[in-house]
C-alpha cells in the first residue's frame, strides 16, 4: 500500500488511484487528496484538510496516519471523508507558501491575484469539495481545517469559527470542540477568504480551523498533545459520539477589528516574542500607518496572528475581545 504523505513530499504520481478495502472504497481525484466512501450507507461528507500552510507539519502528521489506519480498515468508516494535503509545493520545501498565503485565496479571491501555484491549486480545490459535497447533497456537511500557529500562544489549542451570514453554529459542534480538548474558539465577525469560510458559505457546513500548537519542522511535533484531537476525529468518521468529562469553561473570543497592511507604512507595534492572545490595555496603539493609529477601544483587547510580515492588502492581525460561551451558538 501506498504511504499518502511519502509520496507527495517526494512529488511522486498517484498510484493506484483507487481501491477498496472490506470497510470502503478509495479514490484520488488529485495530487494530493484522497475521497473515502463507507461501504455501508451514510448521511455525512467530512472534509479533513491540512497543510494549507506548508510548514504547519503536526496536523499532516495526524492526518495521514489516520489516512494509512484507515487503508489497512483499523477504524470503522461510517461517513463520507475527503482527505486533503494543501500546498503541496510549499510542504515539500518546509515553507509557509511559496507565493502568496493559499488561506486567503478562497471563495473566489484567488481569481484577483496574479496567477501561480497558490491560485492555481485553491481554485482545484474549490472545485474538488464542490465536487464532493455535491455528490450527496442531503448529506449532513463538516469541514476541519487543521493549522498549527507561526507564533507561540496562552491557548495552546484553540478553534476559529467562521462569520454566519444566517441562523446559528452546530451546537453539536461546540460540544465536539469542547470534548477534544480545545481552549479556546474565536468566532469571526466578518466574510473572509480562508478556507473554512468557503466550505461553510458555499456549501452549509459546519466548518471550524484547527490551531494546534506551533509550526515545527516535520518529526519535531510532540503529538502527545494532541491526542484529543486524533480521537476527536476517529469518533467524527466512526459516527460516535463523546461527551466530554471536563468542567473546564472554554473561552469564547470575538473578532472585534481585523489589522489590515494597506501600504509599506504599515508598522505593528506587536513584538515577535508576544504570545497569540496576549492582553493589551485600553487605548494601546497596536498598529499604525502614517498618520492613522489603530488603538485597542476595549477595556481589554487581545491579539491574534500579529504578523508584521505579510505582503501589502493582508491581515496583519486580528484584535479580539472575550464573549460569553452561550454567544458561541448564535448568529452573533
Amino acid at each position: 500500500m501506498f504511504d499518502f504523505l511519502e509520496e507527495t513530499l517526494k512529488g511522486e504520481k498517484s498510484t493506484p488511484e483507487s481501491g477498496q478495502t472490506d470497510r470502503l472504497s478509495w479514490s484520488r481525484p488529485a495530487e494530493g487528496v484522497i475521497c473515502f466512501e463507507p461501504k455501508k450507507q451514510s448521511d455525512k461528507s467530512m472534509v479533513v484538510s491540512v497543510g494549507i500552510h506548508g510548514n504547519e507539519t503536526a496536523p499532516i502528521e495526524i492526518v495521514t496516519e489516520l489516512v494509512k489506519r484507515l487503508l489497512k480498515d483499523q477504524y470503522p468508516l461510517k461517513v463520507r471523508l475527503l482527505v486533503i494535503l494543501g500546498n503541496i509545493e510549499a510542504i515539500q520545501q518546509g515553507k509557509r507558501y511559496i507565493e502568496i498565503d493559499m488561506n486567503r485565496l478562497f471563495n473566489g479571491e484567488h481569481a484577483n491575484h496574479k496567477k501561480c501555484y497558490e491560485t492555481q491549486r485553491a481554485e482545484q480545490l474549490e472545485t474538488i469539495i464542490s465536487d464532493f459535497y455535491g455528490a450527496a447533497p442531503e448529506h449532513t456537511k463538516f469541514h476541519f481545517d487543521l493549522h498549527t500557529a507561526i507564533r507561540s500562544s496562552h491557548h495552546t489549542r484553540f478553534g476559529l469559527l467562521p462569520f454566519l451570514h444566517k441562523g446559528n453554529y452546530n451546537p453539536s459542534m461546540l460540544t465536539w470542540l469542547r470534548s477534544v480538548g480545545l481552549e479556546a474558539i474565536v468566532i469571526n465577525h466578518a466574510p473572509t477568504s480562508t478556507f473554512s469560510y468557503f466550505s461553510s458559505h458555499q456549501f452549509s457546513a459546519s466548518s471550524c480551523t484547527l490551531e494546534l500548537g506551533k509550526a515545527k519542522p516535520f518529526n519535531q511535533n510532540d503529538l502527545q498533545q494532541f491526542i484529543g484531537i486524533e480521537q476527536g476525529l476517529i469518533n467524527l468518521l466512526s459516527n460516535q459520539t463523546k461527551k466530554t468529562s471536563s468542567t473546564d469553561k472554554l473561552q469564547v473570543y470575538k473578532v472585534c477589528e481585523e489589522l489590515t497592511k494597506t501600504s509599506d507604512q504599515f508598522k505593528l507595534h506587536v513584538t515577535d516574542k508576544v504570545k497569540n492572545f496576549t492582553a493589551y490595555n485600553k487605548d494601546f496603539i497596536l498598529a499604525s500607518e502614517g498618520d492613522e493609529y489603530h488603538k485597542v477601544q476595549q477595556n481589554i483587547g487581545y491579539i491574534l496572528f500579529p504578523n508584521k510580515h505579510v505582503k501589502v492588502g493582508f491581515r496583519a492581525g486580528l484584535l479580539l475581545q472575550k464573549e460569553d460561551e452561550l454567544s458561541i451558538i448564535v448568529n452573533s
